[in-house]
């Protein structure tokens, strides 16, 4: 990954980033995206000069640094055919009987407005490049939280803060997707929690990309103030074409001093979607920050989410699962970065593959040589379904400190036939043994959802042995 470097190896400020141009990082490409394409979304979002500057800047990298190559082939992705913004025909509303008929019918039937009015503080839809609904409860509202879409957030009140923390933990000189998604970013959200404030029910942001031929490029910029306490749900799905679509979103989170952000996500995307997505958590000083990850559809998936442990005695957890079916290569995993004294860090992942599908799962911790007492274990656990499909580990440690205590376990299998005998011999048939079972593998993944989005993964995995996704 071009400029990995930055955040490796910082041992002073995690925002001064400087990039060096080294010749093997850049290539000519094609002039698809231009200036004026990306001036004209600029406009249409009434940036600030600066972010106008920040678009065309990111445009200038993107141009030229090379395609990542650390996953697998994207070369199906024709970006030249990809439509970078598609306005909604609707202003965002904070009120859902206003949302026009055809767009709420497609949020309906996903269960958005339901879940809202059941579980949820507060509710932001985007259809392909712009928000479309936005509400927060009133008694969220009133602790000071704040929860609005990103150019509301950019444009308003909280611009100095936007302009502050945007695209510092991922720059775009990070590779060729992040520097695409500085110049074309559209829609999103942002949370600011203040100190101390806990907010008892979950936040949710659901992304629907309709249009077909387009990509979607959201940014989440999510601040949890020191001692404050969040649970922020993301949901994203897209209907089936014939053609490539592109989501290449990106996602930064602070977790001040003392401070606990829980990250969920239900990723449903089609299987002509190229998921080129970036995650990105920063935590201080006695914060903690939990990744729960479901990850099924899309063609191709490049998708890593990172924490660096800037903070004494900072800690992490990621939880997540991938359903890899025919047609499916997913390349996903988890990132660690340990620089303060007695960080601590638990990464845990499944992977199920079928019909041909292919599952990579990489794993990077990296301890500086400052993060004393460190500690971190990863396990990845791998289910082949069938005797057509893969699944592949690819851990990676680097370990700059004798004061650490670091682990890792792998484990691949195929469903026990014995197993699938005991329960057929209970009267269940042999499909729903299989699913049974998968979904007893997937049980650690789920059970650390809310109940209504660990039914829909339940579902969705249900789907997937039936080949019906």
């Amino acid at each position: 990954m071009a400029a990995k470097k930055n955040i490796v190896d910082i041992n002073t400020s995690l925002y001064d980033f400087k990039y060096e141009e080294k010749p093997e990082d850049f290539m000519k490409v094609s002039e698809g995206l231009t200036p004026e394409i990306v001036c004209q979304i600029s406009e249409e979002k009434h940036d600030p000069a600066w972010m106008r500057e920040f678009r065309l800047k990111s445009l200038d990298i993107y141009k030229k640094l090379r395609t990542p190559s650390w996953g697998p082939s994207i070369a199906g992705l024709n970006m030249d055919d990809i439509v970078t913004y598609v306005r909604s025909k609707s202003k965002m509303q904070n009120s859902w009987d206003d949302v026009p008929d055809d767009i709420k019918n497609t949020f309906e039937r996903l269960g958005i407005p339901e879940a809202e009015r059941k579980s949820l503080a507060g509710v932001g839809a985007q259809y392909d490049s712009e928000l479309v609904y936005h509400n927060v409860r009133d008694e969220v509202a009133r602790q000071g939280v704040v929860y609005t879409d990103m150019e509301t957030a950019l444009n308003g009140e909280y611009g100095e803060m936007v302009h502050e923390y945007f695209m510092k933990l991922v720059p775009p000189t990070d590779h060729k997707f992040a520097a695409l998604h500085g110049a074309v970013w559209s829609g999103g959200s942002f949370v600011y929690v203040p100190k101390g404030v806990k907010v008892d029910i979950p936040l949710q942001s659901y992304f629907r990309l309709n249009a077909q031929g387009a990509g979607q490029f959201e940014h989440t910029l999510i601040i949890v103030d020191e001692g404050a306490d969040l649970h922020f749900i993301e949901g994203c799905s897209a209907p089936k074409y014939y053609v490539a679509n592109l989501h290449a979103g990106c996602v930064e989170l602070f977790v001040k001093k003392g401070a606990r952000l829980r990250y969920s996500t239900i990723e449903n995307w089609s299987k002509n979607m190229y998921n080129l997505n970036t995650k990105r958590a920063l935590v201080e000083e006695d914060g903690k920050m939990e990744w729960v990850s479901g990850s099924f559809g899309s063609h191709i998936s490049y998708l890593y989410p990172m924490t660096i442990l800037k903070g004494d005695r900072s800690h992490c957890e990621f939880t997540g699962i991938t359903f890899a079916g025919k047609g499916q290569n997913l390349d996903t995993g988890a990132k660690v970065v340990q620089i303060g004294k007695d960080t601590s860090a638990m990464i845990s992942t499944k992977s199920i593959s079928k019909d041909g599908g292919i599952s990579t799962y990489r794993s990077s911790v990296n301890v500086n040589k400052e993060a004393k007492g460190a500690k971190a274990f990863v396990s990845c656990q791998s289910l082949m379904l069938d005797s057509i499909s893969r699944s592949d580990t690819v851990p990676a440690m680097t370990v700059k400190t004798d004061d650490a205590d670091i682990g890792h376990e792998a484990k691949i299998g195929r469903i026990s036939d014995d197993a699938v005998f005991y329960l057929m011999s209970r009267g269940i048939s042999e499909d729903e043994a299989r699913a049974m079972i998968v979904s007893g593998f997937a049980n650690p993944v789920s059970k650390e959802l809310p109940l209504e989005y660990a039914v829909e993964m339940n579902n969705l995995i249900h789907l997937e042995m039936e080949g019906t996704m």
